[in-house]
């Protein structure tokens, strides 16, 4: 393509998704820091017992939450051992199919089966941060779009990265011209910023997008893996009133017994089937722990019927999670997240600001110049009148 295709993609690609970027950014800062964020404020801990304490059976662990929380269904368990021993999150609502907004959360102690905390779970400020960050608060339409808005800043970087080389030959790399006006000075560190960053901000912008696609990819495979596994039981009556909760966690264990089991779907959820407990356990390897297998189990006699490896679609959904967030190193990864967060902030602002302060020229002299001088820098477009304004200022008269 043509440098003037080139720009002309670059502008507009970089002009439509700006704004949404510059949200996505804002709000994925704390995001970045949650564990961190949640400690500070008070969550709630387990107290200390001795090392090796026995946990109390899942089914007085699921006896506990239901006496709690009278009239209500449990959907799910899960555990974050690495970040919280020692607890259990039993997620409860009105009924199985009730929407995530009606979600209630009981936290009991795993050792005793003891309740700790009833949080809320739809409120507060991480809360309007995720929402902000996923959807929107628009549901699917507004996760699809963020994702769209992903895809067309990838976009505006490799088209601006086209355009970066010929710009900056007339300059020292990371050159910044201290001695000119205010607007390329920012310009200069608008282009120095986009360029260090191209790379974070492809790979984070790619794994967004694969992340909007989470509830596309569940229903896939819903339709593929799961059918297949849960094919025998198709014409079976729904279980009621599941039992065997903790015979049903050894079997998943005595099948898988290398993996630990992150979270259990019970029967008639999103991850479930309407006859089994769906146990996903994750490995003890850096990649491993990252992949989730899947193990079904009845949940009218706590047998094992099914266990497979994810298909490579959800593996690639799972694994672009970690990389899109950074959570995937301890702490010294996500200060470096949060850095190059920081710097797409300025890159976005920067181009925002260069765009909406553009220097206003002839239409003449504009297109007079318009394939000779071509300045473009790397993520929010100024567009030609600004590149012929910085050409002006070079020039000696």
């Amino acid at each position: 393509m043509s440098t003037r295709t080139w720009t002309w993609v670059h502008k507009w690609s970089s002009l439509i998704c700006t704004a949404f970027m510059l949200l996505l950014c804002l709000t994925g800062l704390p995001l970045i820091f949650h564990e961190e964020i949640e400690h500070l404020s008070g969550v709630v801990q387990a107290p200390a017992m001795p090392a090796g304490t026995p946990h109390a059976s899942l089914d007085d662990i699921a006896r506990a939450a239901l006496a709690q929380r009278p009239g209500e269904v449990i959907r799910y368990m899960f555990w974050e051992e690495d970040e919280h021993p020692g607890i259990t999150y039993v997620s409860m609502a009105s009924r199985l199919d009730a929407p995530s907004e009606e979600n209630n959360a009981v936290i009991i102690d795993s050792r005793t089966a003891a309740i700790l905390d009833q949080p809320k779970t739809n409120e507060g400020f991480m809360y309007v941060m995720l929402k902000l960050h996923v959807d929107m608060f628009a549901g699917l339409p507004g996760m699809l779009f963020l994702g769209l808005m992903g895809l067309l800043m990838v976009v505006a970087i490799v088209s601006g990265v086209v355009l970066y080389y010929p710009f900056m030959r007339r300059l020292r790399f990371g050159a910044l011209r201290t001695r000119r006006s205010a607007r390329i000075q920012w310009l200069d560190w608008h282009n120095l910023l986009g360029i260090v960053t191209v790379v974070w901000l492809t790979v984070v912008g790619l794994t967004g997008s694969i992340n909007t696609l989470s509830r596309i990819i569940i229903g896939v495979w819903q339709m593929d893996q799961m059918a297949a596994m849960t094919a025998p039981y198709k014409n079976l009556p729904p279980v009621l009133e599941p039992a065997h909760l903790q015979a049903s966690l050894m079997s998943a264990r005595a099948a898988v017994p290398d993996m630990e089991v992150r979270l259990v779907a019970f029967p008639g959820t999103l991850f479930s089937s309407p006859h089994h407990y769906t146990f996903f356990l994750r490995g003890n390897t850096p990649v491993t722990s990252r992949l989730l297998k899947p193990a079904l189990v009845d949940a009218n006699t706590g047998i094992l019927t099914d266990s497979r490896d994810m298909p490579w679609y959800v593996q690639t959904l799972l694994l672009s999670q970690p990389l899109h967030f950074g959570d995937y190193g301890g702490l010294p990864l996500k200060v470096l997240w949060a850095l190059l967060d920081i710097a797409a902030i300025v890159v976005l602002g920067t181009g925002l600001y260069l765009w909406l302060r553009k220097p206003r020229q002839a239409p003449s002299r504009i297109a007079a110049n318009t394939h000779a001088h071509s300045a473009v820098h790397v993520f929010a477009d100024t567009g030609l009148q600004t590149a012929l304004a910085a050409r002006k200022e070079e020039t000696p008269p």
